[in-house]
């Protein structure tokens, strides 16, 4: 391909649903504090909108795990290269990688070869397993933007320059509102039950008939619950029909909520380990998490993960774990439905984990953190 020459240009990479996310407000936030800087961006939809030039749309076609990412190898060479020769003709002026660290590892490794400053905006989670890698991150990054406060510790240590300017996702989220859960009588309470199966299409295949089917059961004690789908935008209702393998029930209804303005409304959760966990306890919503992976990727992850739990929510905990996580063989709909069931029981529960996952967020800074992280990329490229 022939890419055109631009003056004072720097590459942002993103690989998943959540990155482009967090990119795109970066882009923003560099743009208004630069207004000559032009970007040129491979992730999503979101970063599309807001770069000069756009490459590829590497957000859609991501995979997670062990094992599914060696399905994507073909294409991910096909795209170094084409990364490779924009380096080489476009000659930027900075890199800056988000999360994805299967990739972007790789495209670190491209930037270093010709000098190009890179940074590294939303870490990957490399102290929850491998590591290592923490090691080659600090070779690879001038510095890199953690997004919990016990980052920045973990990373000295293998020599990377590390710093926490807040958790991005406040400067997307509502502020959360204190609730009370007074409720005179739990039975027959209209209940608002969200389910969020995930971004990919292996969570969703795998949680979605799991979600539905611990509904119906919660649905024997408490007949006036209301069930809600969260559903990806890109994707059509028809795909989360399908996997319920039968007519939809008339209290179950798919919804998509850009904004968080309904997902902040449910009073309980069923929710796929990942990002969802924490934009959720910012938004103080009770929950629990589940997760489920292909045997494979889940005997790998067995022997490399380092830490007692899978939500982010529970590892940000300062004691004891705030929600509960049903793992693999455990995420059935029976034992999702009896932890529902209890929670709706007794409403006094739900009201105390609300309070301490307000207190949660609390702890991860305030917001404006692309904006704080923009202002020290351009200012460390003035060095």
């Amino acid at each position: 391909m022939t890419i055109t020459p631009i003056t004072k240009n720097m590459l942002i990479v993103a690989g998943d649903v959540s990155g482009d996310l967090h990119a795109a407000n970066l882009i923003k936030a560099l743009k208004t504090q630069d207004p000559d800087l032009k970007i040129t961006a491979i992730g999503g939809k979101l970063m599309e909108k807001e770069a000069d030039e756009f490459l590829f749309d590497l957000a859609s076609k991501g995979a997670s795990g062990f094992v599914e990412p060696l399905k994507k190898m073909p294409m991910w060479v096909k795209l170094l290269s084409m990364i490779r020769e924009y380096m080489e003709t476009q000659n930027p002026i900075a890199l800056v990688v988000v999360d994805f660290y299967g990739f972007n590892h790789q495209v670190l490794g491209l930037a270093a070869h010709r000098n190009i400053p890179a940074y590294y905006y939303v870490t990957p989670q490399v102290w929850a397993s491998r590591q290592y890698r923490a090691k080659r991150l600090a070779a690879l990054t001038r510095k890199m933007f953690v997004i919990y406060p016990f980052e920045p510790a973990f990373h000295q240590k293998f020599g990377g320059k590390a710093v926490f300017l807040g958790n991005p996702l406040l400067d997307i989220m509502p502020d959360a509102a204190a609730k009370t859960y007074a409720i005179q009588d739990p039975k027959n309470h209209p209940w608002k039950l969200g389910m969020l199966p995930g971004s990919r299409m292996g969570e969703i295949t795998r949680l979605t008939p799991v979600f539905y089917q611990a509904f119906k059961k919660v649905l024997k004690s408490f007949p006036n619950t209301q069930a809600y789908l969260f559903a990806l935008p890109s994707l059509p209702d028809k795909v989360f029909l399908d996997l319920l393998g039968e007519k939809p029930h008339p209290h179950f209804h798919i919804v998509r909520d850009e904004h968080y303005a309904q997902r902040a409304q449910m009073d309980y959760l069923l929710c796929c380990s990942g990002t969802a966990t924490l934009e959720s306890a910012l938004l103080g919503v009770p929950m629990l998490v589940a997760y489920k992976l292909s045997w494979p990727t889940y005997k790998i992850a067995k022997m490399v993960i380092k830490v007692n739990y899978i939500s982010l929510v529970n590892l940000l905990a300062e004691q004891k774990p705030l929600v509960k996580e049903f793992i693999q063989q455990d995420a059935t709909a029976t034992a999702l439905a009896a932890e529902t069931t209890s929670m709706f029981q007794n409403p006094k529960s739900l009201e105390q984990m609300h309070q301490k996952l307000l207190e949660l967020r609390a702890s991860l800074g305030e917001k404006g953190v692309a904006q704080r992280a923009a202002a020290d990329i351009l200012e460390d490229l003035k060095k």
